[in-house]
């Protein structure tokens, strides 16, 4: 059986990492890479690190609107498709690649599986969940990742497609906090384990009001511990155009970092301040607090299992958030136990 991937941003890299893995000797694997997101941190040791094969076709189509992005990867993709002529198209998360790929799948009558599937934040704002709900919608085969996943997508009328497998992240971040720990690396900075907290801040809804950001900012600059915020040139831009300092107070900032050194830092520190989506639950499965600057989360489970807390209208209870209590220990599995990227496979093959 010929399964052809379609990737575009490292986040969908690291999920890729260990289906390929559990591909080998199983079904003959190919990889598209659309270029959707240029990230320098996409280097050699970055596939090394996580074992990811060289990508079979770059369409090395960069950032742009989203229309324009959106089409000029539909008519690259079905340019290999018709090379290629797999027996199923495997598309990844949430992204204008996933998105562009299901359209080409569908219109050439490819067979499309949807990694990830049955994620909603009901949020319509977000770009993320049009594209995820499109893609459920065509889909042949739903892979979903949690039991929730499963309930939105049963609500959706797609139960008769749907299969829970788990999710593939978990097994990535068992695998790096594993080696991590083999090699024991030090922590990024020297800094000291449980002094320090790790933050990512990059969606529009708090980024480009000048007022929402320079409160966000304000607020982690007070915090009572050294902060490391992990800052995308995006956010580097927009607060120097608002006239904002990232490195106020108790900010430190610094690049994005690889993803052994942010698991790394993540399990090292005392808590977690973000607005994406994977770091939550990266941050619940190493059991680490975590507080999100959102209305909502796609993990609905870090909430609910009292690990992660939602912050979003009134910023100015964010540090008492974030300086709250441990959370209850758990051993709770909702996202698996690392075996999610055989049963993706498992799936595919039947």
């Amino acid at each position: 059986m010929r399964i052809l991937s379609v990737v575009g941003a490292r986040p969908q890299f690291v999920k890729l990492a260990p289906i390929a893995a559990a591909m080998r000797e199983r079904a003959e694997h190919l990889i598209v890479h659309t270029g959707q997101h240029y990230d320098e941190l996409m280097s050699d040791v970055f596939f090394q690190d996580l074992g990811i094969p060289a990508p079979d076709f770059n369409l090395g189509v960069g950032s742009g609107k989203h229309g324009k992005q959106t089409g000029t990867m539909l008519a690259g993709l079905e340019e290999i498709f018709e090379e290629v002529r797999p027996d199923w198209v495997l598309v990844y998360g949430d992204t204008n690649s996933t998105l562009a790929a299901a359209i080409a799948a569908v219109k050439m009558h490819i067979p499309l599986a949807h990694l990830e599937a049955g994620l909603r934040s009901f949020n319509r704002r977000m770009p993320e969940e049009h594209n995820r709900v499109l893609t459920d919608h065509a889909a042949d085969l739903l892979l979903a990742p949690t039991e929730v996943a499963m309930r939105h997508l049963s609500n959706e009328g797609l139960a008769d497609r749907s299969v829970m497998v788990g999710d593939v992240m978990t097994d990535v971040l068992f695998q790096t906090r594993d080696t991590v720990a083999a090699r024991q690396d030090p922590i990024y900075r020297g800094l000291a384990a449980g002094e320090f907290y790790v933050s990512t801040i990059h969606r529009p809804d708090n980024t480009d009001e000048p007022e929402r950001l320079k409160q966000i900012v304000s607020e982690l600059s007070r915090l009572d511990k050294p902060v490391l915020l992990l800052a995308h040139p995006r956010l580097r831009s927009l607060a120097e155009d608002h006239g904002i300092a990232l490195d106020d107070g108790a900010l430190e900032v610094c690049e994005p970092l690889a993803y052994p050194q942010l698991i790394n830092a993540v399990q090292n520190s005392a808590g977690v301040i973000t607005d994406s989506g994977g770091l939550q639950k990266e941050a619940f499965l190493l059991r680490v607090p975590c507080t999100t600057i959102r209305p909502e989360t796609e993990w609905v489970e870090t909430v609910t299992l009292g690990w992660n807390v939602l912050v979003s209208k009134n910023l100015d209870e964010l540090a008492a958030a974030v300086q709250r209590k441990r959370p209850t220990p758990t051993d709770a599995t909702p996202y698996g136990t690392g075996q999610a990227a055989q049963a993706v496979v498992d799936a595919l093959l039947n």
